[in-house]
């Protein structure tokens, strides 16, 4: 007989806000894991991996679809199940052992046993001698370490880590993640499968027996990928290379007809392209290394290296130029059109000037222009603009949208901002471009 999956997920959506305004952040999402996989969830941020971390250990319900756990519908909280979050999540005023002790005392634990079982756990997971010193006293490798002895206190048979390695710096974080596959591969740990959620392409590679690749508005699944690399993974194994070559060409996709690219402005049908959340002189200085390139043209995986980005930055970085018109995607590469080889060579003013072309042309933009034309004394209160997004998107995107706009447009010297006030002004009538 098949022994069944350890944990399922089947056409599982999630969905937030009022009936009227509803904001999907997972849609239709289905996969398994088998005992004895780490898998990695890996995705853009805003692609809904956290939520459904969330949702496979109980802590949300999803608004359609169905959690199984070894073949069994999933109610509440699962008891088999334990995450370790980005954050390190420690009760500052405890020692390192009265962290780990409070997992045992949510178990049941007697008292007496909890000590032993707490030096025990801390022991293994390299933290010997550290016992009596509060977190405030530890670097960041060793506080998550913490985390880690906490969660498997309780003896799980699913670890799911949330971008547990994100906060850390560069040698932690390769350090902590070996320790973990060591204690995993060894079967010093109860843990039967982990589930990793990331954004961070190599260390999906570096960690993961399949890799789930997730793409946002909606989230939802675009890949499943096996890794077949031998461990210890080497960066610079040509194999290891070509994986995520593939998978940045996977995730980036390719650039689509301009009336796909840009979206709809709010209020109109069809979604409302959000803008990605990057800098103008990070644009800038992605176009100026394309700019030194052969033909303009580069690998993206070889720009992560050689601009030393993280992954989630570039994709962004990437999303905003193609939408801009500065380069197009397709098969791994990207390529500056002239557009973007004259921005990259242009002056101070002649690069806001272009930018300001290009924003004009963005759905997002043409709506805001046109509100603030409107206007008496073309002006606006930022609240009024952000409550206006908030009918597209979700209170906390509305904010950022709003923020990412007027960084965008004050550059441009389409808009002014007044942050006494809060007020937002068109800095010309002539900035509101034409129906």
């Amino acid at each position: 007989m098949t022994e069944p999956y350890l944990i399922e997920l089947k056409h599982i959506s999630q969905m937030y806000g009022r009936a009227d305004r509803r904001f999907t952040a997972v849609h239709d999402v289905s996969f398994a894991i088998n005992s004895g996989e780490l898998v990695a969830l890996l995705g853009p941020s805003g692609c809904g991996k956290s939520t459904l971390l969330r949702t496979i250990t109980g802590l949300n319900v999803p608004t359609e679809g169905e959690v199984l756990y070894r073949d069994q519908p999933l109610k509440g909280v699962n008891p088999h199940a334990t995450i370790v979050f980005q954050t390190f999540a420690l009760f500052p005023w405890l020692t390192v052992q009265q962290n780990v002790e409070v997992a045992l005392k949510a178990r049941g634990m007697a008292e007496r046993e909890r000590g032993p079982r707490a030096v025990e756990l801390l022991d293994m997971v390299g933290l010997d001698g550290f016992e009596r010193a509060y977190p405030r006293e530890l670097s960041g490798g060793m506080r998550q370490k913490v985390g880690f002895a906490r969660a498997l206190a309780v003896e799980p048979e699913l670890l799911c880590l949330d971008e547990a390695f994100s906060a850390l710096d560069v040698l932690s974080a390769e350090t902590l993640r070996g320790e973990l596959l060591e204690l995993w591969s060894s079967g010093k740990i109860p843990i039967q499968s982990i589930l990793m959620v990331t954004h961070n392409i190599e260390e999906a590679i570096l960690m993961a027996d399949r890799i789930l690749i997730m793409d946002k508005q909606p989230g939802r699944l675009v890949a499943h990928l096996p890794v077949l690399l031998p461990r210890p993974r080497q960066r610079k194994d040509p194999a290891f290379l070509a994986l995520l070559d593939q998978i940045y060409a996977t995730m980036a996709g390719q650039t689509q007809p301009e009336h796909i690219e840009l979206g709809s402005a709010p209020g109109e049908a069809g979604p409302t392209r959000l803008l990605p959340d990057v800098t103008v002189n990070a644009l800038a200085g992605l176009f100026e290394h394309l700019n030194d390139a052969p033909d303009n043209k580069a690998d993206i995986y070889r720009i992560e290296q050689d601009l030393k980005l993280d992954s989630d930055h570039l994709l962004r970085l990437m999303e905003t130029a193609e939408l801009l018109g500065f380069v197009t995607i397709a098969s791994g590469d990207i390529t500056l059109s002239p557009l973007g080889e004259t921005f990259a060579e242009a002056s101070i003013l002649a690069r806001k000037e272009i930018f300001a072309g290009r924003l004009k042309r963005l759905p997002l933009f043409r709506w805001l222009l046109a509100l603030l034309g409107a206007a008496e004394e073309h002006r606006l209160d930022r609240d009024v603009i952000r409550t206006a997004l908030e009918l597209e998107f979700a209170p906390g995107e509305a904010e950022q949208q709003t923020a990412i706009a007027l960084a965008w447009g004050r550059y441009a010297e389409l808009i002014a901002y007044d942050t006494s006030t809060d007020a937002i002004t068109l800095e010309s009538p002539a900035s509101v471009p034409a129906a």
